[in-house]
C-alpha cells in the first residue's frame, strides 16, 4: 500500500470509492455513512441493478441464473464508474468477476470491507433476501464463500476490518486508510 502523508483524507477523492466484500459486511450501510462524511453521493450497485432490470436480484437469479445477473451487474457498475467522486457499494460477488474487478481496480479506489464469519452470520440472519443463502446454513455458505473470495478481495488496495461495533467505527477506519493511502 502506497502511503502519502501529505493527504488529509478530505473529500479530495479523485474518482469513485468502491466498497467490496462479503454479503453482510455492511457495504451499503458503511458506504452511506462514508459518503456523508466525505460530502459525496452514495450509490448502491444492487439497487441500480434492480432499477435497470425492473426486478429484484432474487428474481433475476431465479428467472435467468447467476451468469445473466453478473453480466447485468458488470454493465451497471461500468456505468457507475464515470469518474465522478462518489461512494459505490457493490454486491458480494461483483468483485469476483474478472471484467468487473478490472474495471473497479482501474477506475476507482477499491476498499475491501472484511469481517469475521461470526459477524457476517449475525448480520445476514437479519435479512431473508439473499439468493445465495436461500434454504442453506449461512455459516457453512459464508465460510465456503470466504475461502474462495477473500484472496480475490485482497486485491483491493485498501483493507478495513469491520467488527461487531457501530458502523461508524468502520467509517473511521476507512477514513484513516484513505488519508494514509492518497
Amino acid at each position: 500500500m502506497q502511503r502519502n502523508s501529505k493527504s488529509n483524507g478530505s473529500a479530495r477523492q479523485r474518482g469513485p470509492i468502491v466498497l467490496v466484500g462479503m454479503m453482510g459486511v455492511g457495504k451499503s450501510t458503511v458506504g452511506r455513512r462514508l459518503a456523508a462524511r466525505l460530502g459525496l453521493s452514495f450509490v448502491d450497485a444492487d439497487e441500480e441493478i434492480e432499477k435497470a432490470a425492473g426486478m429484484t436480484i432474487a428474481e433475476m437469479f431465479e428467472r435467468y441464473g447467476e451468469a445473466h445477473f453478473r453480466d447485468g451487474e458488470r454493465r451497471v457498475i461500468a456505468r457507475l464508474l464515470d469518474g465522478a467522486p462518489k461512494v459505490i457499494a457493490t454486491g458480494g460477488g461483483a468483485f469476483m468477476q474478472q471484467e468487473t474487478r478490472t474495471l473497479i481496480l482501474g477506475q476507482a479506489t477499491a476498499i475491501w470491507l472484511d469481517a469475521d464469519i461470526d459477524v457476517l452470520v449475525d448480520r445476514v440472519s437479519r435479512r431473508e433476501s439473499r439468493p445465495l443463502l436461500k434454504g442453506k446454513d449461512p455459516r457453512v455458505v459464508l465460510t465456503e464463500l470466504a475461502s474462495v473470495r477473500n484472496p480475490v478481495y485482497a486485491q483491493a488496495p485498501i483493507h478495513v476490518k469491520s467488527i461487531a461495533a457501530p458502523h461508524e467505527v468502520a467509517v473511521d477506519r476507512i477514513m484513516e486508510q484513505l488519508s494514509a493511502w492518497q
